[in-house]
């Protein structure tokens, strides 16, 4: 395991991300054991729902058990008080925020990894059966496809929507960040109208990041803008018929936690509510299945 800290006085770390990885054999220190390891995830954040979405899409609740954490978290800094011994355990004299999601060790009872990235792609490349009904979320070949794909969602949508929504922004600041998102849902819409997911006729983990954006687009960004934002972000159809399809799938719907996501977002927001918020884009709960509980802890 690594870990990389941020600026600290010398006798604590304030910000640590662990950054173990999962290998192929017993020389890699954490290889691939049934049950070995253990996630711990809150749906009610972004990078945890992608990776809930993930482990159902690979079929892994026999393998790699998940334990549910509260919508809002309880703890210092934004953090779980329920992970304070495991990051004290991995950290000597851990002083940082507690987050989810998090990648354990149930041998040691320390932290493999809290890097979302890493932990998407070990899920993908060690855990799970070879079955030929087992998705390809990495296709070889389409790295770069999916990573422009990454971009789009993090800095074309989430972070220029969350500009476009902060208090007190200026007109110009703000419309240009309303233009950055528009550009990026219209090309998910080229994208879109000539094909089932965005990489093909297959489902990739870009499906799985591309459904979490729009998830957060409507749920979270859409409580801060204007209502003629909102207007314009609905003139995309084929992207939200995506997303209401891909709602319906039983390995998405079942993790979107509304209620959670609503709390966090209440808990911890100081910005302004804008006219936006009465423009429903999505009934999500009309698409989706009845959440269930996760697999054992």
């Amino acid at each position: 395991m690594s870990v990389t800290p941020g600026k600290a006085a010398p006798s604590s770390l304030s910000v640590a991300s662990f950054r173990g990885r999962i290998g192929r054999d017993a020389r890699s220190g954490h290889y691939a054991v049934p049950r070995r390891y253990r996630l711990h995830l809150s749906l009610s954040c972004r990078h945890c729902l992608r990776i809930a979405i993930t482990h159902s899409l690979l079929g892994l609740g026999d393998t790699l058990p998940v334990t549910l954490l509260p919508a809002v978290p309880d703890g210092p800094d934004g953090g779980h008080s329920a992970l304070s011994l495991m990051y004290e355990a991995s950290a000597h004299r851990y002083a940082g925020p507690t987050a989810a999601p998090v990648l354990s060790d149930d041998w040691s009872g320390r932290i493999v990894s809290t890097h979302t990235p890493d932990i998407l792609r070990d899920l993908d490349r060690h855990f799970g059966s070879a079955s030929p009904a087992r998705p390809v979320l990495h296709p070889c070949g389409a790295e770069r496809e999916m990573e422009a794909i990454a971009r789009l969602c993090e800095h074309g949508i989430d972070d220029a929507a969350q500009r476009a929504g902060q208090p007190g922004i200026e007109d110009a600041a703000r419309d240009t960040a309303l233009g950055t998102v528009f550009s990026a849902l219209d090309a998910l819409e080229r994208r879109l109208a000539v094909r089932a997911h965005v990489l093909g006729d297959a489902l990739t983990a870009s499906d799985v990041q591309v459904w979490v954006t729009l998830v957060w687009l409507d749920t979270v960004h859409r409580q801060h803008l204007d209502a003629a934002a909102v207007h314009r972000i609905t003139e995309h159809p084929h992207v939200w018929a995506y997303a209401r399809r891909l709602a319906a799938h039983p390995a998405f719907g079942p993790h979107l936690d509304l209620d959670g996501i609503a709390r966090r977002h209440h808990t911890h927001c100081r910005g302004l509510e804008a006219a936006g918020a009465a423009v429903q884009i999505l009934d999500w709960a009309a698409h989706t299945r009845l959440r269930t509980p996760a697999e054992p802890s």
